[in-house]
């Protein structure tokens, strides 16, 4: 349910979690890691003493989480909100992302044969308790959190820098979109809304434009390119203070189909694009393309 490719749906799930951007910022580090990095975390890695009884909590935690499952046929107004705050994907997910699709470059060997070494796998695992520290932000125990995330916010003390986040060829446009909406204002945000909402009721064409972009990402080696630009959107739209109900409600799906636009914006033919940064252009206005406008 959750991978790199996938991002958009991993972003849409954080953006309605309340530690989506601590999640997101886990994940955009773990992105940026490169081998020098693994000793560091690894040897911050609590005692399995430490960490067993800590993700005996997870589980149960990861089970009280919103749930379509748990839809009440004659209650429409909790239905709703249910609808809204419940994720799509799982805690499951979240991990399998980040062991299988984060880390990949840790792996070595094929299929069931693949193995990572001891420092990798302890990074993997250090990197997975932060990560779901913050997932399940609003079911775990403020004790437990803290617990589980301690070994990586010692490691990040140590860690260098790291490289610069890569948003591909069009860094400019997609940084510009996301300065765009951290900096935005009450009337963009009732225009941004409303053309969600235009968006949405006439959603012919979207998926397909969405579908493409992707495909194109995969093609061109910009995968992790593209999921970084989603976990930056996810920290934008918290920043702009979009309310939940409108990100649920379209917000979310038209940033996230127009930043994986951006991300690969040459690749894209004009109707692709179009459909794709047209409802956004149509509420934030154009200055943030660059001098292109919409293809």
């Amino acid at each position: 349910m959750y991978s790199l490719v996938s991002a958009p749906v991993l972003g849409f799930d954080l953006t309605r979690l309340g530690g989506g951007s601590a999640t997101a910022e886990v994940l955009l580090r773990g992105l940026r890691l490169g081998p020098g990095d693994l000793p560091v975390l690894a040897e911050r890695l609590p005692h399995e003493d430490v960490r067993g009884p800590l993700w005996v909590e997870v589980e149960s935690a990861a089970r009280r989480l919103p749930s379509l499952k748990s839809l009440e046929k004659d209650d429409p107004a909790g239905a709703l909100a249910l609808v809204e705050r419940a994720p799509i994907g799982s805690v499951d997910a979240l991990l399998t992302c980040l062991r299988y699709d984060v880390m990949a470059w840790t792996w070595h060997g094929a299929g069931r044969e693949a193995k990572q070494t001891d420092s990798a796998s302890a990074a993997t695992a250090l990197l997975c308790d932060a990560a779901v520290a913050s997932y399940l932000r609003e079911v775990l125990s403020e004790s437990t959190r803290r617990m589980l995330g301690a070994g990586w916010v010692s490691a990040l003390r140590k860690l260098p820098a790291g490289a610069p986040i890569d948003l591909g060829p069009h860094h400019y446009a997609v940084s510009a979109l996301l300065d765009r909406l951290r900096g935005i204002r009450a009337r963009d945000l009732t225009r941004l809304t409303a053309s969600a909402e235009d968006a949405r009721r006439n959603a012919g064409g979207w998926s397909p434009a969405v579908h493409s972009a992707s495909w194109a990402a995969y093609l061109s080696d910009r995968v992790r390119t593209a999921a970084a630009a989603q976990m930056l959107l996810v920290q934008a739209v918290d920043t702009a203070g979009i309310p939940l109900a409108d990100r649920a409600g379209g917000v979310w799906n038209m940033l996230s189909g127009a930043v994986q636009a951006l991300v690969v914006r040459d690749l894209l033919d004009t109707a692709t694009a179009h459909r794709l940064l047209a409802p956004v252009v149509a509420a934030l206005g154009p200055s943030w393309l660059g001098e292109k406008g919409v293809a």
